[in-house]
């Protein structure tokens, strides 16, 4: 048997045409996003992988989190911003080392391919980390 997910012209229609089941990722401090999950963490293990694609509405954002592992994102429609500064329009290939602490948004919407090592931790808004990053 195979079993095999295959999704077609995602760098065109294929991100509007009805071959992806959105379903919203409801985490505390994230807002407006929607992910096709491709693997998770419960199917690869404790710590394990897990891969999806994320669409972000209009003004929706991720909460604010450290990496546990390396992240891979791929940003395939609309502008992703991190919370440095930093605008990654489509094409754009951004890479989350270890312990690195962000939070994305996409004030116009963005879809995006996003594969993480291992998953993250979330970061309170009054935790040290956060002031740390504010004042970073």
């Amino acid at each position: 048997m195979r079993d095999v997910k295959i999704y077609k012209d995602i760098f065109g229609a294929g991100l509007s045409n009805g071959q992806f089941t959105w379903i919203p990722y409801v985490q505390p401090g994230r807002a407006s996003v929607d992910v096709e999950w491709l693997y998770t963490g419960e199917q690869t293990g404790p710590d394990g992988a897990e891969a999806y694609v994320a669409r972000f509405g209009p003004g929706a954002h991720g909460d604010l989190h450290e990496h546990l592992g390396f992240e891979l994102l791929i940003v395939l429609e609309g502008e992703l911003h991190n919370d440095n500064g930093d605008v990654y329009p489509p094409g754009t290939l951004i890479v989350e080392l270890p312990e690195s602490v962000h939070q994305v948004s996409s004030p116009n919407g963005c879809v995006c391919i996003v594969i993480r090592e291992k998953g993250t931790r979330p970061i309170a808004v009054d935790a040290p980390e956060a002031t740390e990053l504010a004042n970073a």
